[in-house]
């Protein structure tokens, strides 16, 4: 077992990749997924999504709760959607973790007890499915800040990041390019989406000492508002970034496909 659990970032894509089994990013979900299971072996999981951010400026939020709420935070689904389940537990003793660590940082904390929101469930539900490779240990979910600063969130991921030396994997789920709005333009890979998802990886894969820098000056590139409208699916990577401190990040998967990108990343190595 490796002495510090690495950090993945998700593209997780929307409720539906959960039934398209033949889409690319179903098998590369499911290979992390195992990889987690079989090879990291955590004792518990702590994510942060793009689809919660703080009710409170300067602060995050910490779900406490210790049953396994889904959130159906999407819409115009069929029905079957709405009724899917994903086993999960909470843990209110992980989130202390969670929160001692966060207010050590000096940055405020508060804890709260909702269900788990679609940027987890859903591809939770592929990459850990409950009859073939189900996860078994705690899921406690973080918030983002209700800002859209990068170095407000590394920070946060600096904050949380001596987790991994406990056995607690962090995960940050979002996406690598996220726009809604031209999703109906077609099939075609839009330009935006091609050249930020490449951006990206440099700025992830940069010197452990540069990242934070290179990866702010991702959200002042001319296409950086096509690829996210609204920064909030990108930010978790650098939650992730900064939860990573030295260790390199390394892109494991990539497919721009119409307005979105599904790159997949791993900071730290999994144990051989």
């Amino acid at each position: 077992m490796a002495t510090r659990t690495p950090v993945y970032f998700l593209s997780h894509g929307g409720p539906n990749i959960m039934y398209e089994t033949s889409h690319p990013a179903y098998g590369k979900l499911r290979a992390i997924g195992r990889d987690i299971t079989t090879r990291v072996r955590p004792r518990a999981v702590v994510v942060f999504s793009a689809h919660w951010q703080a009710a409170r400026a300067g602060e995050i939020e910490v779900n406490v709760a210790e049953g396994g709420d889904l959130i159906y935070d999407f819409y115009g689904f069929p029905k079957q959607y709405y009724q899917e389940k994903f086993p999960n537990q909470g843990s209110e003793a992980v989130a202390k973790e969670v929160m001692d660590a966060v207010q050590a940082a000096e940055i405020g904390v508060r804890p709260v007890k909702r269900g788990l929101d679609h940027g987890v469930w859903a591809s939770f539900k592929v990459a850990f499915d409950p009859e073939e490779n189900p996860l078994n240990v705690p899921i406690v979910q973080a918030s983002l800040f209700a800002s859209e600063d990068p170095h407000q969130h590394y920070r946060l991921g600096q904050a949380v990041s001596n987790l991994r030396s406990q056995n607690i994997q962090i995960i940050v789920s979002g996406m690598a390019v996220h726009n809604l709005r031209d999703m109906f333009r077609g099939p075609q890979t839009q330009p935006y989406a091609a050249s930020f998802d490449e951006a990206l990886k440099q700025a992830v894969e940069a010197s452990p000492d540069k990242r934070e820098e290179l990866m702010a000056d991702l959200l002042k590139r001319s296409d950086a508002r096509q690829a996210h409208p609204t920064f909030d699916h990108l930010l978790p990577i650098h939650v992730g970034a900064g939860a990573a401190g030295g260790d390199a990040g390394k892109r494991l998967w990539t497919l721009a496909e119409g307005s979105m990108s599904w790159a997949q990343y791993r900071f730290g190595e999994v144990a051989a």
